[in-house]
C-alpha cells in the first residue's frame, strides 16, 4: 500500500515534467498549427496520466487476477487501491505540467516538483502530527478532518486503511476518521475531494498555456 501511496505520486511528478520540458519543440511546432491550446496542453496532460494510469492498473490488476483476488473478499479494497492511485496520477501529473508551464529552467522546475512530491509524501506528515501533539488539549476533530483533505496522498492511504479495518491503530483520531471515512457520505465526500484535487491543477493548466507566450 505504502509503496503505491507514496511512489505513484513520484512517478507521476517526475515523468510528468521530464515528458512537459522534452516536449517543448514539440509542442511549440503544434502551436504553429491551427490546434487551440487548450486542446494541445490538455491532451498531452490526458495522454500521460492515462498511460501511466494503465500503466499502474494492469501492472497490478494483471498479476492478482492471477493470483485470485477476484475470488477473495479483499476485491474491493483491491480496487479501491486501484482508485486511489489513479487519482494520485491525474493530480501529480497535473501538478508536474503546472510546474514545467510555470518554469522554463528545467533544473528549478525538477527542483520544485521533487519539493511538492516530499512535502505532501513526508514533511506535511510532520508537520501534522506534530501540531496534534501540540495542540493535543483543544478539539481537532474537525482540523484532521479538514487537514486530511488538504493532502490528497494522506487522503488516499486513510481511505485504505480504514478499508483494511486497522483504523483502531490510529488511536482517537482513527475513530474519528472512521467515523467519518468509514460510512457511505465520507466516502463519497472523499471521492469529491479527490476530483477537487484532480479538477483544480487541469483549470490552472488551461489558463496558463492560454496565456503563456512561447
Amino acid at each position: 500500500m505504502n509503496i503505491i501511496i507514496v511512489l505513484t505520486p513520484m512517478i507521476g511528478t517526475i515523468f510528468g515534467v521530464m515528458y512537459f520540458y522534452s516536449s517543448r519543440e514539440f509542442t511549440e511546432l503544434l502551436l504553429a498549427q491551427p490546434i487551440r491550446r487548450t486542446t494541445i496542453f490538455l491532451g498531452q496532460y490526458l495522454g500521460v496520466a492515462l498511460s501511466l494510469t494503465m500503466s499502474l492498473v494492469l501492472g497490478l490488476g494483471i498479476p492478482f487476477l492471477i493470483y485470485g483476488i477476484a475470488q477473495s473478499s479483499e476485491i474491493w479494497n483491491f480496487g479501491l487501491l486501484l482508485l486511489s492511485g489513479a487519482f494520485l496520477t491525474f493530480i501529480f501529473v497535473a501538478v508536474a505540467a503546472n510546474i514545467a508551464l510555470m518554469h522554463e529552467n528545467k533544473i528549478k522546475g525538477f527542483g520544485y516538483a521533487i519539493f511538492i512530491w516530499l512535502f505532501m509524501a513526508v514533511i506535511y506528515d510532520g508537520l501534522f502530527l506534530i501540531s496534534l501533539v501540540v495542540f493535543e488539549d483543544y478539539p481537532l476533530d474537525k482540523f484532521s478532518l479538514f487537514a486530511t483533505m488538504f493532502n490528497p496522498i494522506d487522503l488516499s492511504r486513510i481511505l485504505i486503511l480504514l478499508k483494511l479495518d486497522i483504523s483502531a491503530l490510529l488511536g482517537y483520531t482513527g475513530a474519528i476518521f472512521q467515523k467519518f471515512f468509514g460510512t457511505n457520505t465520507g466516502m463519497f465526500a472523499s471521492i469529491g475531494v479527490l476530483l477537487v484535487w484532480c479538477g483544480i491543477p487541469v483549470f490552472f493548466i488551461k489558463r496558463i498555456s492560454e496565456k503563456k507566450d512561447f
